[in-house]
């Protein structure tokens, strides 16, 4: 009797395969295989083949045979930019909020705050009385009323908050002579420096543009915040070189010197420095 073949041996059993030519039966080219090898191959060409089936049933025939396919992707993409429309209108709301209350600084009036949110009174529309009456209490009213009738005139307001202001590293903005000093009693809340023709300002500190535009007073006038609540002015540039929005590296040029607004008697530079919405003397951070 002959020899029981196993499943094994059955798989593993090689064999030749010759191919020969038809004419004079010369050998053209041998094959050594075995049924393990041939299944082995034919599995994985059938994977291969399925999954480009499903890739091309999923994806490219898709795209042709369903009707519904454009339809379904431009909803998607509806979708997608009316998520990002919101976004940026919230993103643009809060920082025309933000905005606003800059020019508020600038234009001399006051921000008032209802229920944690910034509400910016119009400089057209804007009387101190009328507002306060509607935001401050009776006994906040009174305080005002009384701090306002002493000959106090402004507090000095370089104290023991700054502190945080001279542990940041500071560049001056320009190099020159100091010809207006700091006198918040004459509404003067800045030093005014004179520097060559042209000279280019340069950032105090790190910080992002909140405010680049032309004001009736102070003409082409730059502000940045910087960290710790702090915010610097640049008033009566001839040329301003950063948008909102712009993030600006201490002693990166931001603006050139000029002679741009109403309040300027000469080519300079007005810089202010306000530290949690208090202006500050700049002559006592930096040596020009």
């Amino acid at each position: 009797m002959g020899q029981k073949r196993t499943l094994s041996g059955w798989l593993t059993n090689r064999y030749l395969l010759i191919i020969r030519s038809e004419e004079n039966f010369a050998e053209k080219r041998t094959l050594t295989f075995n049924y393990a090898r041939v299944i082995l191959i034919l599995t994985i060409g059938f994977f291969i083949t399925l999954g480009l089936s499903v890739y091309m049933v999923t994806n490219i025939l898709e795209q042709w045979l369903d009707p519904r396919h454009a339809q379904m992707m431009a909803n998607r993409r509806v979708i997608d930019l009316s998520m990002r429309i919101d976004s940026l209108e919230t993103a643009a709301a809060s920082k025309d909020r933000y905005i606003q209350n800059i020019k508020l600084i600038l234009d001399g009036a006051d921000s008032i705050y209802v229920g944690g949110e910034s509400s910016q009174v119009s400089p057209q529309n804007y009387t101190g009385d009328e507002v306060f009456s509607q935001t401050i209490n009776p006994v906040d009213s009174q305080f005002r009323a009384e701090f306002e009738n002493e000959d106090l005139g402004l507090i000095n307001l370089v104290s023991e908050g700054t502190d945080e202001i001279r542990d940041m590293y500071l560049f001056p903005p320009v190099t020159g002579l100091i010809s207006g000093l700091y006198d918040p009693a004459n509404d003067h809340f800045g030093l005014d420096i004179v520097a060559k023709e042209n000279e280019p300002i340069k950032a105090v500190a790190d910080g992002v543009v909140v405010f680049s535009s032309w004001t009736l007073d102070g003409g082409y006038v730059i502000g940045i915040q910087h960290r710790g609540n702090l915010l610097s002015l640049y008033k009566h540039n001839s040329e301003i070189l950063k948008n909102v929005g712009s993030f600006v590296s201490g002693g990166e040029i931001i603006a050139i010197i000029g002679n741009t607004g109403e309040l300027t008697t000469g080519p300079h530079l007005h810089l202010e420095l306000w530290f949690k919405g208090n202006p500050v003397d700049p002559e006592d951070f930096f040596t020009f």
